[in-house]
């Protein structure tokens, strides 16, 4: 006993004494290490009698739990110690230059949203916005989607979880396409519309070149007179403008779409060598775009006079045209938050271009 009342008094000195976890660690192995001598007091254990063991091992095991929790304390205290001496000495002059090389980068699809909106801008749109939840009226069934679509079932669409809500018109969902905000502009505004719809959207799909959250950017025009004549010299416009390409090889093919009649997907033309797309050429064709003539029974719903009015309407993603022009090869790496992707294929503020006119619903 004698012995063990010996150790603790020297290790409480010792502890009382240390100033830093270097020390801390040395006097946890000399008493509680492999070669300590607690350690080495119990495996003395061995060759005691029952009872002397029963009566010794307790007071040696209350030792260990002791000095354990001193250890571990005196740890703690140094730690907060060293930590109030780097916050002290550690401080941000506000006063001091700018160091240009730490300044961080501009997102590409934050670059592409504002090389799309300018171009647009240029064109006459105006740049609507809207509230990324919306009800199932504004986000399918306004848009002439009937209750039977793919688009509607859970395994697509994010549902805000509300109990026996999912096949009523009051459901929310986290929107699908940037197209309710044509809706909420339709049943605001009166024609004559141009605008454009930038936005995130969300869909349950994610692989190499799908994200579960991406963004689009869709425009509208309603008005008395346009055609698809109109709709195909706007497309072609950006996509020269966009691409910087002078000369492109392009076609519409016919396709469905429930909210435009007629449809057509945009392809351009493209060559292909292993993993990389270089634009331009016609030995292969990548599909860039969807858009179309606005449905009459999408203007009727939406308070338009389908026999007064008609126009166009068409959407992209920006995740994939950004992907396109500036050679990326992994959707997912968009959102990693990886600084050294960023670094690689982020922009300098200097080269963001000016926002546009905009309008939110």
């Amino acid at each position: 006993m004698n012995e063990l009342n010996k150790i603790e008094e020297f290790i409480i000195e010792q502890l009382e004494k240390a100033d830093s976890e270097y020390l801390i660690e040395k006097i946890r192995v000399y008493a509680l290490g492999k070669k300590g001598k607690i350690t080495q007091i119990m495996r003395s254990l061995s060759g005691m009698s029952i009872d002397e063991r029963k009566s010794f091992g307790k007071e040696i095991n209350n030792l260990k739990s002791k000095i354990s929790e001193l250890i571990n304390a005196k740890r703690l205290l140094i730690q907060s110690v060293d930590l109030e001496k780097k916050l002290k000495s550690e401080s941000l002059d506000l006063t001091l230059p700018i160091n240009l090389e730490s300044n961080g980068n501009i997102h590409p699809v934050s670059q592409v949203f504002q090389e799309v909106s300018l171009i647009f801008s240029d064109m006459g749109f105006d740049i609507a916005e809207g509230p990324d939840i919306e009800d199932d009226w504004h986000n399918f069934t306004a848009l002439n989607i009937p209750p039977e679509h793919p688009a509607r079932q859970m395994h697509d669409t994010f549902y805000i979880k509300k109990e026996n809500d999912f096949d009523s018109e009051t459901a929310e969902v986290l929107r699908t396409h940037t197209s309710p905000v044509q809706v909420r502009t339709m049943l605001q505004t009166k024609p004559p519309i141009n605008i454009i719809v930038p936005g995130r959207t969300y869909r349950s799909d994610s692989d190499q070149t799908h994200t579960p959250m991406f963004h689009q950017v869709e425009g509208l025009v309603i008005d008395e007179k346009s055609h698809m004549g109109h709709l195909k010299g706007c497309l072609v416009e950006f996509v020269k403008k966009f691409f910087n390409i002078e000369k492109i090889n392009y076609r519409f093919r016919p396709s469905y779409f429930p909210f435009t009649e007629p449809s057509a997907e945009m392809d351009i033309g493209c060559v292909r060598e292993g993993n990389k797309i270089e634009l331009g050429g016609d030995k292969n064709w990548l599909e860039i775009l969807g858009c179309g003539m606005v449905n009459p029974v999408v203007l009727e719903n939406c308070g338009v006079d389908s026999r007064k009015y008609q126009g166009f309407a068409f959407g992209m993603g920006i995740d994939r045209i950004a992907m396109l022009k500036y050679g990326m090869s992994d959707l997912r790496s968009f959102f990693d938050s990886d600084l050294r992707w960023l670094k690689h294929f982020g922009f300098s503020q200097f080269d963001f271009p000016p926002d546009s006119r905009r309008r939110s619903f």
